[in-house]
């Protein structure tokens, strides 16, 4: 794939197929782009109004795949806190069910 037109640290963070679909939105907008120039009337308000539906369309692409991206970065993060830190959970239960049974053997039956 091509270089990446977004900032530097937002190209290493997306993996391959998140760039696709970043990839596959911008071809999209460029055909909307074609597809306007193509179908433009000839009056300057119509044509106005047919601009700015694309751009809209263009925009909800936009965000829809940025949106995808930073989704994926968050669940990524989450992904690796969990597993970072499973071990450590594991551990900090085991030492609390031993309090409790010891909390258990102390307390004198009723």
């Amino acid at each position: 794939m091509g270089p990446c037109l977004l900032p530097r640290a937002t190209c290493s963070a997306l993996s391959p197929a998140m760039k696709a679909s970043l990839l596959l939105a911008l071809v999209c907008t460029a055909v909307l782009a074609a597809g306007a120039r193509a179908d433009a009337p000839r009056e300057p308000e119509a044509l106005v109004r047919k601009v700015q539906e694309y751009a809209q369309k263009a925009t909800a692409m936009a965000k829809s795949t940025f949106s995808m991206v930073q989704e994926s970065e968050v669940a990524q993060q989450a992904r690796r806190w969990l597993s970072d830190n499973v071990d450590l959970a594991k551990q900090r239960l085991a030492w609390l069910k031993e309090q409790l049974v010891e909390l258990w053997k102390r307390t004198p039956a009723a």
